[in-house]
């Protein structure tokens, strides 16, 4: 690695003095610089997605790194945006998150751990938010918050199935009211989205005031502002705004910055991060989260939004193995060659191509390749796209960096040049809360339609009347599927996806919708990937990839 004032100073000629070092190889950029840097309109903005994911693999952070590198080496001044990653993940399933290979970005450890200490102030922010309501309750201030209406929650990141539901304030009246409450993981806590969502230290303070926490017994929203909150998380929050600069294994600058879940939250790095890149570099890549149907419908349908943030150009990322996985072969089958089955999981990306152009986006399709991919196979994906109009490039840049991606950085400079996209939201601000979540349903998951039980429809109801209708929806689904069953893969059809939960962010300004058996707060695995992570003799971690 190349000490990160280097890296600033000749990929983004940043002077030293508008960074906040943290130690040799990470850094914060001067909130007060960024907003000097002047607009750059012609900058390109490169979202990267991906298939719906299965346990075979994809690599959209990989790809999305093996992009900017190649990029850079084509002599473009390009950088790449990505989100923290969440200590749950990490010790859960996921493993860690800061791509893989010769595409990465470093220090790695540093990333999928502590970092800059972001993601704890995330949590500090919420839970001082949560002991504030529960202080208020217990003194009988005004407003008089319904202790059986608190909608506020705590959070830990981590995976923690043991506080998803728990009773609080036990142990006699000194404690307090005795009241249900639980845990979500703080990827999925509104303070996180805020954080990427906020355009500057007002716009931040004035969204963690508009955090609604609970009711009156009259049904009136109480805020965050009215217990006099956001003051305080604000100052937890200060230092956490500012984007973190990072490098790639070949010295090239990525932020990451911001990390809220994509199955159960907006799924995009900061808008600070990508705002202030877009005044740093001419190319951009950034990725969203999980699938299209969950990550970048909530780019264009939320970030995008409330930003004016507009793509240029979209690439799908798709492996073979999770292909034939979507066409129906077992996870310890995928080595051999299958045509069929392949063919048949072919509708999985197919359905994602066709979402992405109901944005008016071009799309290119990155195909992340393993070793027993057949050239049979990596044909006939290529040609399944090519029956769409779209360019499919085999990028091998895991195992061989930027030089590994030369191509498909070239496909994607001639498509934004050649392809000038016309982009376009998937519905107006002022469709009802119910036909938005009815509209994400059938357009990009192609439902049949979506249900609710009666109290949930009349619950939508009052907050259209309240003055959230105008608000767009973030859908927590499963990511596994385009439904909200799991268990459906490739492109299902004729399916209802069930709403079981709506919550108002009122400071993100957008109202979740819990479908399926989603939840908020995950569990560990049988076998969780902790178990194969360590520190060696010489005090190195092992195993956090």
């Amino acid at each position: 690695m190349r000490t990160i004032v280097e890296v600033a100073r000749d990929k983004l000629g940043v002077a030293p003095e508008q960074l906040e070092p943290y130690g040799h190889y990470k850094a914060k950029i001067s909130l007060d610089y960024i907003e000097s840097l002047p607009e750059r309109p012609d900058a390109k903005l490169i979202l990267m997605t991906a298939i719906t994911p299965t346990p075979a693999g994809e690599g959209k952070t990989t790809a999305t790194v093996g992009l900017g590198d190649a990029l850079n080496a084509l002599g473009k001044k390009a950088m790449i945006c990505l989100r923290e990653p969440s200590l749950g993940p990490c010790f859960g399933i996921k493993g860690g998150a800061a791509g893989g290979g010769y595409a990465q970005v470093v220090p790695m450890e540093d990333i999928n751990l502590h970092f800059t200490g972001d993601i704890h102030a995330v949590g500090a922010a919420n839970n001082l938010l949560a002991a504030l309501i529960d202080n208020h309750i217990y003194w009988r201030h005004e407003p008089a918050i319904d202790p059986r209406r608190v909608t506020w929650r705590r959070a830990l990141d981590m995976n923690d199935r043991a506080l998803r539901q728990i009773v609080g304030s036990l142990g006699g009246i000194v404690n307090g009211f005795p009241r249900e409450d639980g845990f979500d993981i703080t990827a999925a806590s509104e303070v996180m989205a805020i954080l990427c969502l906020a355009s500057d230290l007002g716009d931040l303070l004035r969204r963690l005031g508009e955090i609604v926490v609970g009711e009156t017994r009259d049904r009136e929203p109480v805020r965050a502002r009215e217990l006099k909150a956001h003051g305080p998380m604000a100052a937890l929050l200060k230092d956490a705004l500012a984007p973190n600069l990072v490098q790639t294994l070949e010295h090239n600058p990525a932020f990451v910055h911001g990390g809220p879940f994509a199955n159960v939250a907006h799924g995009c790095n900061s808008v600070l991060a990508t705002t202030t890149a877009l005044k740093l570099a001419d190319y951009v890549v950034t990725e969203a989260g999980f699938g299209a149907d969950l990550g970048a419908e909530k780019f264009c349908n939320i970030k995008c939004r409330m930003t004016g943030l507009k793509p240029d150009c979209v690439v799908l990322v798709a492996t073979v193995r999770a292909l034939k996985m979507h066409g129906g072969v077992a996870r310890q089958d995928l080595a051999k060659e299958n045509l069929a089955a392949l063919a048949e999981g072919c509708a999985n990306l197919e359905r994602h191509i066709e979402n992405i152009a109901k944005f008016g986006l071009p799309a290119v399709v990155a195909i992340n390749p393993f070793g027993a991919d057949t050239e049979a196979e990596i044909a006939l994906v290529k040609e399944r796209c090519a029956e769409m109009g779209i360019d499919a490039i085999a990028a091998d840049h895991w195992a061989r960096g930027g030089a590994g991606a030369i191509e498909l950085a070239e496909t994607v400079v001639r498509t934004i040049d050649d392809k000038p996209a016309d982009f376009r939201l998937l519905y107006p601000d002022d469709m009802p809360l119910w036909e938005k979540m009815r509209t994400i349903a059938r357009e990009i998951y192609r439902a049949d339609d979506i249900t609710a039980d009666q109290k949930l429809r009349e619950r939508v109801a009052r907050l259209q009347e309240s003055g959230f209708g105008h608000y767009p929806v973030c859908m927590a689904k499963t990511q596994y599927s385009l439904s909200a069953d799991a268990s459906l893969k490739g492109a299902p059809e004729g399916f209802v996806v069930p709403i079981r939960e709506v919550r108002v962010s009122g400071g993100a300004e957008f109202v979740v919708a819990v479908c399926g058996d989603i939840m908020t707060m995950p569990g560990l695995p049988r076998t969780p990937a902790s178990n194969d992570i360590s520190v060696d003799e010489n005090g190195r971690i092992v195993g956090l990839f």
